[in-house]
């Protein structure tokens, strides 16, 4: 018995092709979970507003909405956690997902137990992220775990959840230097790869809205051959 079944959880899954979701449906449901499933983009975004879930299954390749179109919507008000599924192998979609707030991404075709422990594993981060969480300042930063969101002297800087994690990340050790393979093991939840840009992505997206929340200067810092550092002076 996995961890996943003493925590029954809400799954959304989003997924057209009709085998597929129903293998998930039975998969999952016979775990204890409760699993809604949707087949196009539109009912699928529609699900994910109107109700209440632990995580989402989101195919990339869905019709009336396709699925990076409809996590880019979806990060818009919720935070909750995303595993993309895709049949698309190429690495800019990969990327593109991640930058929009994707948690994970499985390439089609994967084993149902390879899929389970990915879910149990973004559930078990969630869970411990959101214990006990405490506001944290860093200047005239403030940062709430309780609803993963930022703000700069009063103004939402509109984060994406990986943002966050990021930026939470580097604010829980303000002025140290950070390795990559340090956040890509605790922000990205992956190892770190000499060509994978996922995390420069991630932080030039962040830098930009810094800037744009009215921060004068750069705090969020490369340190050449060594990784990142959120500056605290000046915030």
């Amino acid at each position: 018995m996995n961890a996943l079944t003493h925590c029954p959880a809400r799954l959304l899954v989003i997924e057209d092709d009709p085998v597929l979701s129903a293998d998930l449906r039975a998969y999952f449901s016979d775990r204890h979970h409760q699993v809604t499933v949707r087949r196009d983009g539109r009912s699928g975004l529609a699900a994910a507003r109107d109700q209440r879930f632990d995580l989402v299954m989101l195919d990339i390749l869905l019709p009336g909405l396709d699925g990076l179109a409809l996590l880019a919507e979806l990060r818009r008000h919720s935070p909750v956690p995303v595993i993309l599924l895709s049949a698309l192998g190429d690495e800019q979609d990969r990327i593109t997902g991640l930058v929009r707030g994707a948690d994970d991404y499985l390439p089609k075709p994967f084993s149902m137990a390879e899929l389970a422990v990915r879910v149990e594993a973004v559930l078990r981060r969630v869970a411990l992220e959101r214990r006990a969480p405490t506001v944290r300042n860093a200047g005239g930063l403030r940062l709430d775990p309780a609803t993963e969101s930022a703000r700069y002297q009063d103004r939402d800087l509109a984060l994406t959840v990986t943002e966050f994690r990021l930026l939470q990340v580097l604010a829980d050790q303000p002025d140290q230097v950070l390795s990559k393979a340090f956040l890509y093991q605790t922000v990205l939840h992956r190892g770190f790869g000499r060509h994978d840009r996922s995390l420069d992505l991630h932080v030039s997206h962040l830098r930009r809205k810094l800037r744009d929340a009215g921060i004068a200067g750069q705090p969020l810092r490369t340190v050449w051959g060594q990784g990142y550092t959120l500056v605290t002076e000046g915030l």
